[in-house]
């Protein structure tokens, strides 16, 4: 009867703290009893059993007392690999000088808990994002290609994978997508995917509760680690300290490390050289921004999947064409266009055509309209280089300023329909010539300087991003 009502509790549950929340922390919990008021649960970590008793004690002491359940503490307990789950007449009398929700380990071998596949808790990976769900095109086919490569598993044959691009492209889906195709292939393998600001939280609390010992020994004994966005640790000298320590002890170990981020390695502002360094070692692989084929597939790809959840919805021929021409910004704004042209037209009893397609996305596609301004470049690659905008547009002819500003020149010619005279305008009221003469120069160097050109790929996806 316990766990039946505990199942109810569960469902509670996941109103109360959301559908991810529960996911992650309340459904790995495994009532092992109900004892003189005490609730035991089994937890793959002791770490976990930490931040559940911390973040949600409260939650499902209340919950499980609202179905009757007569809880006035909650403990939390990690079971050693093999052992056979406690039944209520196992769990021991609470001892009332222990401390209200402390997660108490089982005795059991440190290094024996750290191997158990079970207990590695790993953020939750959706189940959309799967290689068979990706669309390869020419923007992102070596990136797939790697992805797919570090999926088979086996030895090691770039380490790091490090993926990177803007927002939409396809990272963080790929990442998913390893993870996924790891796992079904081989059971038991050990793989963490967590985002960098996990890393760094998890981080922060074991420094708290004085766990580093735990963290350690939990990244450095997984098979594979996986970690998105890693920028976010950019400038927090502690967590890149700990970071670079894990880095160099699972590359010792041969085992495969994935990481993303918006931007290369090289280019990601205060992150330490060392672990530049580090990540430039594997296959680094830049996701393009979308062309309009790769575009086009996408959103075939996912009509297909539509048309089997909208039974008898009709497209009208030319509506993919036109919104993979007219939503250029990134994926997700694509696909959420047509999510919302379907919903609408189901709910509506309409065939989707162009007109009710225009209607019904009227706000993203003014968005996609929007034209960038010569100030907003200006503005941007003085950022980027670190220097005022008063320079930017001021007469002073210093290299450190004087390449920027061409660079401002050239994406203003390449992003704007401006012509000359009006740049030279926006530049301090510079004759048509210097500007001439600026876009020529970078157009030069972009052929001999690899950096430069690196530079202005990413002010572009920045800029139209």
């Amino acid at each position: 009867m316990t766990n039946d009502t505990w199942g109810s509790v569960r469902e509670d549950l996941v109103k109360r703290v959301g559908r991810n929340n529960y996911v992650t922390w309340i459904e790995p919990l495994k009532l092992a009893g109900l004892v003189d008021g005490v609730a035991r649960f089994e937890v793959p970590t002791s770490f976990f059993g930490d931040w559940v008793s911390r973040n949600f004690a409260d939650h499902l002491r209340a919950h499980m007392n609202a179905a009757g359940m007569g809880v006035e503490r909650v403990e939390f307990a990690v079971i050693r690999p093999g052992a056979a789950p406690a039944t209520p007449a196992d769990a021991p009398a609470p001892r009332r000088s222990a401390p209200a929700n402390r997660a108490t380990p089982v005795p059991a071998p440190a290094r024996a808990r750290a191997q158990d596949a079970d207990e590695v808790p790993s953020a939750p990976l959706d189940a959309r994002f799967t290689f068979d769900n990706f669309v390869v095109g020419k923007p992102n086919e070596l990136a797939h290609a790697a992805a797919r490569r570090v999926a088979e598993g086996g030895p090691v044959t770039f380490n790091p994978l490090f993926l990177y691009g803007g927002v939409g492209l396809g990272k963080t889906h790929l990442m998913h997508a390893i993870a996924h195709d790891l796992q079904s292939r081989q059971t038991g393998l050990r793989v963490l995917y967590l985002s960098a600001e996990q890393f760094m939280y998890r981080f922060v609390q074991a420094l708290r509760e004085r766990q580093i010992m735990d963290f350690k020994e939990l990244f450095r004994s997984v098979d594979v680690l996986m970690v998105d966005d890693v920028q976010f640790i950019a400038g927090k000298d502690s967590t890149q300290e700990e970071f670079f320590h894990t880095f160099n002890a699972l590359v010792d170990q041969n085992k495969q490390i994935v990481i993303s981020a918006d931007r290369a390695p090289g280019e990601i502002k205060d992150l330490e050289d060392r672990i530049k360094s580090r990540l430039q070692c594997g296959l680094v692989v830049d996701l393009h921004p979308t062309d309009y084929e790769l575009r086009l597939g996408i959103l075939q790809t996912k009509a297909e999947h539509y048309r089997g959840q909208y039974k008898g919805l009709q497209i009208s021929d030319g509506v993919l064409e036109f919104l993979a021409h007219r939503i250029t910004t990134n994926v997700r704004v694509l696909e959420g266009a047509l999510t919302r042209l379907f919903a609408f037209a189901s709910l509506v009893g309409r065939e989707i055509t162009l007109e009710l397609a225009q209607d019904c996305l009227a706000d993203i596609l003014r968005a996609s309209d929007r034209k960038l301004t010569i100030e907003e470049i200006q503005r941007k690659v003085a950022e980027h280089y670190n220097i005022r905008l008063s320079d930017m547009i001021g007469p002073k002819r210093l290299r450190t300023i004087a390449r920027p500003r061409q660079i401002a020149m050239y994406l203003a010619k390449q992003l704007t329909p401006r012509s000359l005279p009006e740049i030279g305008r926006r530049f301090g009221g510079r004759d048509h010539t210097t500007i001439m003469h600026g876009v020529r120069k970078v157009e030069e160097l972009m052929t001999m300087d690899s950096q430069l050109s690196d530079d202005i790929q990413l002010l572009r996806r920045l800029l139209q991003g």
